[in-house]
């Protein structure tokens, strides 16, 4: 298994073996983005990297990360995960994703996302900070 950042000149020839990941992954943004979004994010911006776990054609999983700049504090973000069989490649991508945030001096890596993440990284040093709530405003609500 490897798992490898994708340099923006190959995010094109890569996003079929991973985009049914990040449909997925979108569905849970509630709206806020579509694969498509993402897709632009990777290859377009400079501040957003695409990392990939496969084991020759086989593509397991995809994490999509970014540099948040707080006042404080830089973060490295991870925006977007998905994939199958994450137990064969979490470790790996983790201690990879740790590594880019030190080389690129960060403070942290953060992400939101929903609780089921929370017993997934429970052994590998993250805490718990917050819940995001929503209050959808539309018609139906008033």
């Amino acid at each position: 298994m490897m798992v490898s950042l994708v340099p923006k000149q190959y995010v094109h020839q890569c996003w079929p073996h991973i985009e049914q990941y990040m449909v997925k992954a979108a569905e849970y943004t509630y709206g806020r983005y579509h694969a498509e979004d993402i897709y632009d994010l990777v290859s377009q911006r400079d501040d957003y990297q695409l990392w990939v776990a496969f084991d020759g054609d086989k593509h397991y999983g995809a994490v999509v990360s970014n540099f948040i700049a707080y006042p404080n504090k830089r973060v490295l973000g991870l925006q977007f995960c998905g994939g199958d069989q994450l137990s064969l490649w979490k470790t790996d991508m983790l201690e990879l994703l740790k590594r880019w945030a030190r080389d690129t001096n960060c403070d942290a890596i953060e992400s939101t996302g929903r609780k089921g993440w929370m017993k997934i990284f429970e052994g590998d040093g993250y805490k718990f900070q917050w819940l995001t709530y929503e209050l959808p405003i539309g018609a139906q609500n008033g």
